[in-house]
């Protein structure tokens, strides 16, 4: 068996869904399509598909291997692109997982023209709060908020939010804007809590020079960044967000209300994040530079508000 042939063959059986059209595509016939991946099935020892008379589906074991066969395929190809001299750009499958709410506001309404400048990329964009361990799930790399603290990790700085609290103009007119971080009683938070440990994030002031971080009480908390502001926004407790284009536009608009703005914190990394065992492939980095360009013009346009 020849082990690349066949892992081409599975990896276009699992993009059809189909052992006949797959071999229509690879013109073949499909006797030879089922008897790769037969070949293959009792080389890894475990089944790839699970067939029946009306569809084919990956297993559980299948769809895991097909994440590494993928990009195997794919890093074999830029390879052997480089070493011929080729001039082609970028190309192949790439796995990214970004906050939810940065997949709908930031890199969805941009990626169009990511994909237009680098057309022979495929892009699979996860959007999710939760930790992602991108080894064990074949993804190639993350966007996250916060610093990075994993040393198997690279994490590549796209620059600072700036933060503010704020409030919208009903829950200011029922409790009055607070004096000072010192002077919170009465007040209530909206708290945001982490997706990985269920740990409420504090709030972070700058107190005679001094970073200190408050934990606020609440009547309602989320660990979704939407629904955090929409909280915020229906006047349900004082908040603590990055100045993202959306909470721009909802300062602009009169939605929202910053207060305490004399003891704002520092600001609120951003970094892509990949494994510092992985090669950094031609298409990775392709998304990783176009990233930095686009949260480039996000922190420059921050700054001008």
């Amino acid at each position: 068996m020849d082990l690349f042939v066949a892992m081409q063959t599975f990896a276009k059986v699992a993009e059809l869904g189909s052992f006949t059209q797959a071999a229509q595509v690879l013109q073949l016939p499909n006797a030879s399509v089922s008897t790769r991946v037969s070949q293959l099935e009792d080389r890894l020892g475990v089944k790839l598909f699970a067939r029946t008379t009306r569809r084919v589906r990956l297993t559980d074991d299948g769809a895991a291997y097909l994440l590494t066969v993928q990009r195997l395929l794919a890093d074999i190809d830029e390879v052997e692109d480089h070493l011929k001299g080729r001039t082609r750009k970028p190309r192949g499958r790439i796995r990214i997982d970004v906050p939810a709410s940065a997949g709908r506001h930031v890199i969805a309404p941009a990626l169009p023209e990511f994909l237009q400048r680098y057309p022979d990329i495929t892009v699979d964009l996860g959007c999710t709060d939760r930790p992602v361990d991108l080894v064990a799930e074949g993804v190639d790399c993350v966007i996250r908020g916060g610093n990075v603290l994993d040393d198997s990790l690279v994490a590549r700085r796209l620059g600072d939010y700036e933060v503010i609290t704020c409030a919208a103009p009903s829950y200011l007119e029922k409790h009055g804007p607070p004096a000072s971080p010192l002077m919170l009683q009465g007040h209530q938070a909206i708290n945001f809590f982490s997706a990985r440990n269920g740990k409420v994030m504090p709030f972070d002031f700058m107190i005679d020079g001094q970073l200190q971080a408050m934990v606020l009480p609440h009547q309602v908390a989320t660990n979704d960044a939407d629904t955090y502001l929409e909280f915020t926004r229906r006047g349900l407790g004082l908040a603590q967000v990055p100045r993202s284009k959306i909470v721009l536009d909802m300062l602009a608009t009169g939605v929202l209300v910053p207060v305490l703005e004399p003891w704002s914190p520092s600001g609120f990394p951003i970094y892509l994040v990949y494994p510092r065992t992985r090669h950094l492939s031609a298409r990775v980095r392709a998304f990783a530079d176009w990233a930095a360009e686009l949260y480039s013009a996000i922190f420059d346009e921050q700054k001008r508000a």
